[in-house]
């Protein structure tokens, strides 16, 4: 029983490495002004990278444009929250745990 659980253990270990692994590879993207500002956000929640089209940007109202980086990095982390939580929640689900523990 106790070399079933340390198994267990092992896999669960691996898994959650694998997982995280994938996670700082795959990318989501943020969006805000129908594309006018774009962020892409890893799984880890790592910004890579922004881009703003040059429509966004008025020298006269830069307000704008900085509310716009932040919904667009907002919306991007949102993304990669639940990218996160589901690639976790197949860890989990693996697992075999009672109902509840996570």
């Amino acid at each position: 029983m106790q070399r079933q659980i340390m198994k267990q253990m092992q896999k669960m270990q691996n898994d959650l490495a694998s997982a995280q692994k994938e996670l700082e590879s795959a990318t989501v993207e943020g969006v805000a002004g129908g594309g006018a500002v774009k962020v892409v956000v890893t799984g880890a929640q790592i910004v890579k990278s922004i881009s703003i089209s040059k429509d966004a940007v008025d020298p006269d109202d830069m307000g704008v444009l900085e509310d716009l980086v932040l919904v667009a990095i907002n919306d991007g982390l949102e993304k990669s929250r639940e990218l996160s939580s589901n690639r976790m929640g197949r860890v989990a689900a693996g697992l075999n745990l009672p109902p509840g523990l996570f």
